[in-house]
């Protein structure tokens, strides 16, 4: 409280979870020891029968759950909503893009004119072969050339607008999106925070976001623009010659046959290597963040014959992804010099039959090979896109997960607050069937100070933590000045209750910046009275720059 100390006796409490419970035998209500997320145990075995799996590429991708073998964390909430992939990468990218749907639409009528554009090239030539060649009329040549020449440089320009509007709408709402995922984290409730992996946090507001971004820069040109084409291809060898277009399109369903095929097994394959990865991601921030206690313990070579053991299924599973992409390159180009080669001797016996004329056939031999082009690109973004719907999924699965900690729709008001505290009928517990404080009651009259004294697990932690809401009771209630914590508004409360953190905590910036803490309402002067009263005025004024100290975190 703002003013006010308190001193009392609790029992202890033998079950209450170590890293939940104070360290020091006496705290301060004023204090409370911040909850550190419970240790990543990997189970070697579980890697071991995981590393079979991935030899016969049959590891499947254990969604957020098994992603978060480090977190035990967001998507194991049981508030997180259940979502497929592909609805979660639409609804995020839709309600993202939805400011910015002007820039969108000029792209996608810009690719539409692409597209269109991209089946001018073989048309013209096929004019050129079949007119002015044939019959030696230069002046009509050249305007066909000119006519090709101005289509290419149609192509570049609008290519280069689209992408720009593309970028200017997808780079804003990432952004924008960047900045909300972090808002919803500020405001989260301290139980999901405590038990979410900090890397998992940082996975979430970067890498997460950086493969959307790989969507909207690459994946989304290449769907819409390409798929177009495609569409305009098959639309002008119909009207060209609808034999040679029935001959060009008989090929098509075998490569969707072997699109399907290899898809299956790509993706089981990228699925297996992106969970190996979050084996390798767990187990370096874990080490990394307790290199201390590795060394201290003599333990060096232990980890790293565990770090051999996640790296070699990472680079397992990392070959048999690159096997499958490779392979189904492959039956892709040979698919399509099959059906260069069947449009070739079709072609030329049409030729020769009377039915097509040589300009027919040079044109549809393009525009074979450019209706086999945007299926290919299209499987070449197939791994992209599949690691953007795991993103996009976990992102809206934690945007969706509401905090469990909110304030009141019609909170009370706490005017000339006294400091009263009463606890009444408190059970507390952090995991089910282990409690931490159980019929805990207690009252505390304004303007006393009291110290809450007990061996580590007693529940000091956890009674201060109830006190300033970053957990609500199962049972019972925490009352400030006769008033329900849970019926005030969280900024009231926690500007009411003054909470100095066991372990010290620097934000990157000045010294003044770490005092202030982005209140720009508090001056110099009460900067100084902070650090004084804190015994530490004398410290930062001999410091090079004082209060403008850069401090790193």
């Amino acid at each position: 409280m703002s003013n006010q100390k308190m001193e009392m006796q609790t029992a202890p409490v033998p079950n209450e979870r170590a890293n939940k419970a104070a360290t020091a035998p006496t705290q301060t209500v004023v204090a409370p020891a911040p909850t550190q997320s419970p240790e990543v145990q990997i189970d070697a075995e579980q890697v071991r029968q995981d590393l079979a799996k991935i030899d016969q590429a049959e590891l499947v991708m254990p969604t957020a759950e098994t992603e978060s073998h480090t977190t035990n964390a967001t998507s194991n909430d049981s508030n997180s909503p259940e979502i497929s992939q592909d609805w979660a990468l639409f609804r995020l990218l839709g309600s993202s893009l939805r400011p910015y749907k002007s820039w969108m639409a000029v792209a996608l009528l810009l690719m539409l004119i692409v597209a269109a554009l991209n089946v001018a090239p073989p048309y013209l030539l096929q004019q050129a072969i079949d007119g002015p060649i044939a019959q030696g009329n230069t002046a009509a040549l050249w305007r066909l050339a000119a006519f090709y020449g101005l289509a290419a440089i149609a192509i570049f320009g609008l290519t280069y607008a689209y992408t720009y509007c593309l970028q200017q709408a997808g780079q804003r709402a990432l952004a924008d999106l960047r900045v909300r995922l972090f808002g919803h984290l500020l405001n989260h409730d301290y139980a999901f925070l405590s038990r979410t992996s900090t890397g998992e946090l940082v996975a979430r507001l970067t890498n997460d976001i950086d493969q959307l971004n790989a969507v909207l820069s690459s994946s989304v040109v290449v769907v819409l623009v390409e798929g177009a084409t495609f569409l305009a291809v098959i639309t002008m060898m119909l009207i060209i010659n609808w034999r040679l277009a029935l001959l060009a399109m008989a090929i098509l369903p075998v490569v969707a046959v072997a699109t399907i095929y290899f898809r299956k097994r790509i993706r089981r394959s990228s699925q297996g290597e992106r969970t190996a990865m979050a084996y390798i991601s767990s187990f370096l921030n874990e080490h990394l963040h307790g290199m201390t206690v590795v060394q201290l313990f003599n333990r060096e070579g232990e980890s790293e014959e565990e770090f051999d053991l996640h790296n070699s299924r990472y680079r397992r599973s990392l070959i048999v992804l690159r096997h499958h992409s490779a392979v189904f390159l492959s039956v892709q180009e040979v698919l399509a010099s099959f059906g260069l080669g069947l449009m070739l001797y079709a072609g030329g016996l049409g030729v020769l039959s009377g039915w097509a004329t040589l300009g027919v056939l040079v044109a549809f031999i393009q525009y074979t090979q450019r209706a086999f082009r945007p299926i290919i690109m299209l499987s070449q973004q197939y791994n992209a896109v599949q690691v953007a719907l795991g993103a996009a999924e976990r992102i809206y699965r934690m945007l969706e997960t509401p905090p469990q900690i909110q304030s009141p729709l019609h909170p009370a008001q706490l005017e000339n607050l006294a400091g009263a505290i009463q606890l009444d009928d408190v059970h507390f517990q952090y995991v089910e069937d282990e409690p931490v404080l159980r019929g805990v009651s207690l009252e505390i009259p304004a303007g006393q100070s009291v110290a809450i004294v007990g061996a580590t697990g007693a529940g000091k932690s956890s009674l201060v933590s109830l006190l300033a809401r970053q957990y609500d009771p199962q049972a019972g209630a925490v009352k400030l000045d006769d008033i329900d914590i849970r019926q005030l508004d969280l900024a009231d409360l926690r500007r009411a209750v003054a909470v100095v953190p066991q372990d010290p905590v620097c934000l990157a910036g000045s010294i003044r910046q770490n005092i202030r803490l982005y209140d720009e309402s508090v001056g110099d002067d009460q900067v100084q009275q902070a650090a004084e009263f804190t015994n530490a005025a004398r410290f930062i004024e001999e410091l090079p720059d004082g209060y403008d100290f850069e401090v790193l975190p």
